[in-house]
């Protein structure tokens, strides 16, 4: 039973992959909201918004959050499920060593009321990962564009 059990785990985690500056659990920036779909499947669900930027969709699934912000393209995906993570063992769960350890070149900084580590450059159009720790610990993995 056990070894059902633990090839069960294995099986599933073997799609659950952080890629960073690119995907989620294989929700990559850019893709169409068909694309998520047909990637996993319908959504638990679906929250509709607006912001300084315009209008905003988010889909929530089991393991990621998928944002639309004013179209019809992933502009960021979000995970805060342990069950991601990235080739080097990195994700939600981390430490802030474990994190600096197996992500090349991340930084890490702190905030008006959390603390984060990234990669990328904060300029518009660009692409960054970001981590947010919560008591030294990795608690949310974030890829999107940045808009302003």
């Amino acid at each position: 039973m056990a070894a059902v059990l633990a090839l069960a785990l294995t099986a599933s985690s073997a799609g659950a992959v952080i890629v960073v500056q690119r995907s989620i659990g294989g929700v990559k920036l850019q893709m169409t909201k068909a694309q998520v779909r047909a990637k996993l499947g319908r959504p638990m669900r679906v929250r509709v918004g607006s912001n300084e930027f315009g209008t905003f969709v988010e889909k929530v699934y089991r393991c990621a959050t998928v944002t639309f912000q004013s179209g019809d393209r992933v502009t960021a995906v979000r995970t805060t499920s342990p069950l991601e993570r990235t080739a080097r063992d990195v994700g939600v769960g981390s430490t802030a060593a474990q994190l600096r350890a197996g992500v090349r070149d991340v930084r890490c900084r702190n905030a008006p009321g959390f603390k984060y580590c990234a990669m990328g450059k904060f300029l518009p159009g660009r692409i960054v990962t970001e981590f947010r720790l919560r008591n030294g610990r990795v608690s949310a993995v974030i890829i999107g564009f940045v808009i302003d």
